[in-house]
């Protein structure tokens, strides 16, 4: 029998937005104190206290992290910043726009992250820094990218943009590496609309990347302008404009408080997928990173096209069809024309990133699905292919 088409739009993600979010932004709303404040400095320790970390700062952006983190380091031209290829663009633009070269690097085709042995490889007298990426929320191999890090004296920021809530060897992602930058971004696992934030356990460096969020000032507007705050100020270096602002703080506040929530019911989502698929000939799936749990940001599969007879781009095509929402997560940066004019990478590079992203498909994954969403993107896959 064939399987009925849904009317409604099947989405690759919604936010979850409840009526405690509404209330907290609109009472920060009506303070009249919308810039960075309390709100923003609870949020802050909320994210200490679930990560681990000792101190937090609230951003604009996760890709505003990355950069500060690099800038805070000093990494500048002539330096190289080992990435992953197989990212979003914002990990490796972050390292041009301070003059460094950004060296793409292969990953694990089973975890779709970076591969430690080509990190090894990659490390040149002019490596300042590694950024990994846990891809999707499957954390890293921590373990082996912090061994060599302290082997060869380079810091390690992680992009854990995918990965609030994830864990590796029993200890959350944000107190493991240098820094650790965070997204909040619209279809995150919580979200803040925009924004991001940065963990670290350095006293040192938090104070820096504080002055670097405000243009080198060495006070925010809090501090100024607040009950006891001073007009005085002093510029003690270049800097940005990253502060995050007090509605997304006050947003941060109420989605943080529900997080475990979110992710329990994507692991469980997760899990029903990961069923469904393991009976289908020529699909296969991310492999989850040993000693590690993800958080599930996304719900890939990769899709042997001569198996199932059906090219990648038509199936998505198919989907739409079935009213779900699909995308690719990601386009490897060496397949990108700016990366092959600008530091000349191909085609053929790095196999194993290329041999996830031919049949990757993102399938649709957020705590507002239920079990019965999951069977009908799995029986409309069936469906397409004949199976």
């Amino acid at each position: 029998m064939a399987l009925t088409k849904r009317e409604d739009f099947l989405a690759l993600c919604k936010p979850m937005i409840g009526d405690e979010e509404v209330t907290a932004v609109v009472d920060i709303l009506k303070s009249g104190w919308l810039t960075t404040g309390k709100a923003v400095k609870d949020f802050e320790q909320g994210v200490c206290d679930y990560t681990g970390a000792k101190h937090a700062l609230g951003l604009m952006s996760c890709t505003g992290g990355l950069h500060m983190a690099l800038a805070a380091h000093g990494v500048g031209p002539g330096d190289e910043v080992i990435v992953p290829t197989y990212t979003f663009v914002a990990t490796a633009h972050v390292v041009t726009w301070l003059g460094a070269t950004p060296v793409l690097v292969d990953s694990d085709p089973q975890t779709f992250n970076i591969d430690p042995a080509a990190i090894q490889k990659a490390i040149t007298p002019k490596t300042k820094a590694i950024i990994p990426v846990h891809i999707a929320g499957n954390p890293c191999d921590m373990d082996a990218i912090m061994a060599l890090a302290k082997q060869h004296k380079l810091v390690v920021i992680e992009d854990a943009a995918h990965a609030l809530g994830t864990t590796y060897k029993g200890r959350k992602i944000g107190a493991i590496g240098d820094v650790t930058a965070f997204s909040f971004y619209a279809i995150k696992n919580m979200t803040t609309g925009e924004g991001g934030m940065l963990t670290t356990d350095d006293e040192a460096l938090m104070t820096k990347l504080r002055r670097l969020a405000y243009f080198g000032v060495n006070k925010d507007a809090y501090d100024r302008y607040g009950k006891g705050g001073s007009w005085y100020y002093q510029v003690e270096g270049q800097g940005y404009k990253y502060n995050m602002d007090n509605i997304q703080g006050a947003m941060g506040v109420e989605q943080l408080k529900k997080l475990d929530t979110f992710n329990a019911k994507r692991t469980e989502l997760a899990a029903a997928y990961t069923k469904r698929f393991s009976e289908i000939k020529g699909i296969r799936l991310q492999e989850i990173q040993e000693g590690g749990e993800s958080c599930w940001h996304l719900f890939t599969i990769v899709i042997d096209e001569d198996t199932l007879g059906i090219t990648r781009a038509d199936l998505i095509d198919k989907l739409k069809e079935y009213n779900i929402g699909t995308s690719v997560h990601f386009i490897p940066l060496h397949l990108h024309p700016f990366y092959q004019e600008q530091y000349g990478y191909k085609e053929g590079d790095f196999p194993g990133a290329e041999s996830v992203y031919k049949g990757l498909i993102t399938l649709p994954l957020y705590p507002g699905m239920e079990e019965k969403d999951v069977e009908y993107v799995v029986e409309a896959i069936k469906e397409i292919i004949g199976v």
